[in-house]
């Protein structure tokens, strides 16, 4: 009975928009990145484009069962001080010749792990581990997108030191979800990247320039819009569920002169050189040899029956953290999927 009466309240209070980029744009993302593989990739990769699609979302689903997850999604710049992006360590070794492995650990480690993960990948490729190569591809796919959201380099990482609740998942899930399909997610090749550490920190640091415009627009829009202008309600699962509406949302996207879809662009495009990278640095094995190789793809198992107290990036309106309710949703009736 205390099961039900969590899912219930999950289902009026829980923004729909969550986790990282939203489950819609970080499936998008490692889809759309698999176009821009050479031929020497594309062929295994389109054939398992499916499982790349659909496990593009793991990493989110791991937070809450996996102790260390949580602060592979971001980076606290600003918990560092003035232009902290510019200043610290690119290499996860140094990081640490600085920092307390804890003290980096709370405040994020995103670009570091973007990199280790990145490694991991080569590694694979060399042994031509179908099923590691996989795994890691759509992990790596999801780290860097996040990597690429503004608000996954802040600390004021869903507008609560600004009195703007709410703002994480209307900008990286509600947007895109309303507007990807006026997207144009052409990027072209993938590129190797000579020293992909230091693409994956110029991201971070090009995203978190981007937060000042983020923040600022949305007040100035909120300023303009009364609550029921700026609110609508949608069905989601039968439930009707307040969201952000369209008339806001489609105002805040003009205002931010496409920012959303750049930094999607930007996210397709790097998922692809970090892959086409990692693949040159293992020696260019030959994939089309694995194409018809028939394997089962493990399906990953979560165990939520004691999640993790995580840190979430979608609190509700007034404040008050949705994790008791998420964990009790998760807990309850956690399926792939959902």
């Amino acid at each position: 009975m205390k099961n039900f009466l969590s899912i219930i309240l999950l289902c009026f209070f829980i923004p729909a928009e969550t986790k990282g980029w939203g489950f819609f744009a970080h499936r998008k993302i490692n889809r759309q990145a698999v176009y821009s593989l050479p031929p020497e990739m594309i062929g295994f990769f389109k054939q398992h484009i499916g499982y790349i699609t659909e496990n593009a979302v793991n990493p989110d689903r791991r937070r809450y069962a996996v102790l260390g997850e949580a602060e592979k999604h971001y980076i606290d710049a600003d918990a560092y001080g003035d232009s902290a992006v510019f200043k610290l360590p690119r290499y996860w070794h140094q990081a640490l010749e600085i920092f307390p492995e804890e003290e980096l650990r709370s405040k994020g480690i995103g670009p570091w792990n973007v990199y280790l993960t990145q490694l991991s990948l080569t590694e694979a490729f060399k042994r031509k581990d179908i099923n590691s190569i996989l795994r890691l591809s759509a992990d790596l796919g999801h780290y860097i997108g996040d990597m690429n959201v503004p608000l996954h380099t802040t600390k004021n990482y869903n507008g609560q030191l600004t009195n703007q609740y709410g703002i994480h998942g209307f900008w990286e899930s509600r947007i895109p979800e309303l507007l990807a399909e006026e997207y144009d997610f052409f990027v072209g090749k993938a590129d190797y990247l000579e020293r992909p550490q230091y693409a994956i920190w110029d991201a971070v640091t090009q995203a978190h320039m981007a937060l000042d415009s983020v923040l600022h627009f949305e007040r100035l829009l909120s300023s303009r819009f009364t609550e029921d202008k700026k609110y609508s309600y949608e069905e989601r699962g039968g439930i009707n569920t307040q969201v952000y509406s369209k008339e806001f949302t489609k105002a805040y996207h003009e205002m931010l002169d496409g920012q959303v879809e750049r930094q999607m662009k930007r996210a397709i495009k790097m998922v692809a050189d970090f892959w086409y990278t990692a693949w040159i640095n293992a020696g260019q094995p030959d994939l089309n040899a694995l194409v018809n190789i028939q394997t089962e793809l493990p399906e990953e198992k979560f165990d939520y029956s004691k999640p993790l107290d995580v840190r979430e990036h979608d609190d509700l309106a007034d404040g008050q953290s949705s994790s008791s309710l998420r964990k009790a949703f998760l807990t309850a009736i956690w399926r792939p999927g959902l």
